[in-house]
């Protein structure tokens, strides 16, 4: 990467889909699922998606529909149509980056975007009981928890109570960076937790949730300018057998 490709303010997100295929068989239950779910698969999900970043970036904001006829139908149920993974970054909100208003994504936030138990649960509830068909892991260069756990790794940093617990997911992720060479290792290290959060939702206790995330799931890398909110889905890195 050059020096001024560096100093870019980059977002880097994994996408993991169609997951919500076998989830509905999972042992656990949550109440009744709901009746209506969303009528988008997985790919016409990320293109909703493709399409609201280039809707924001060209200054012609989708409308966002968020009156009082809209707020009662959420009143009787949500029919989320993306599960988003992301940073807790205030530069990053994601429904204004990709134009979507209430009820439409169920968003997963935290510093560093990594999954622990509360965050796969709520994952797990959104695919077995809202019928999600699209998990997206969406992480930023110039991330403050992955600088945190690079200057872990690079000068021994020492981080108090649950700021360091909440750095330690991350580590392995640098060393993974680290051990590959490069100029940049808090751009390479970004990258490399995405994978590694994506890898995590792969890895899934339940086999229910496990199986359809291993069975067909399209990876994509996506970049966008933090300077122009620029998305860009690139090629895909994993070719995904369908599920049967």
């Amino acid at each position: 990467m050059s020096h001024s490709a560096s100093r870019r303010k980059l977002l880097q997100c994994a996408c993991c889909a169609p997951i919500a295929a076998a989830a509905a068989s999972l042992p656990f239950a949550v109440g009744a699922a709901p009746s209506k779910k969303t009528d988008l698969n997985a790919e016409q999900a990320l293109q909703v998606l493709r399409d609201g970043n280039a809707a924001f970036v060209e200054n012609r904001p989708k409308k966002v529909i968020s009156d009082s006829k809209r707020r009662l139908e959420l009143a009787l149920g949500q029919t989320p149509f993306v599960i988003l993974v992301s940073c807790s970054d205030s530069r990053v909100p994601p429904e204004l980056l990709f134009g979507r208003g209430l009820g439409e994504m169920f968003i997963v936030r935290n510093a560093g975007n990594t999954v622990d138990t509360t965050a796969l649960g709520s994952i797990e509830y959104a695919v077995s009981q809202l019928g999600v068909p699209l998990v997206v892991v969406m992480g930023h260069e110039s991330c403050g928890a992955v600088a945190a756990a690079v200057s872990v790794v690079e000068k021994n940093a020492f981080f108090p109570g649950a700021i360091g617990a909440m750095i330690e997911p991350i580590v392995p992720a640098v060393l993974t960076a680290k051990s590959k060479g490069g100029d940049d290792l808090l751009a390479a290290s970004v990258k490399a937790n995405v994978k590694r959060t994506v890898d995590r939702l792969r890895g899934a206790s339940e086999p229910a949730l496990l199986e359809p995330l291993r069975a067909q799931c399209p990876r994509r890398r996506c970049v966008l300018h933090l300077e122009r909110r620029q998305g860009r889905f690139l090629r895909r890195l994993i070719a995904a057998k369908t599920v049967s």
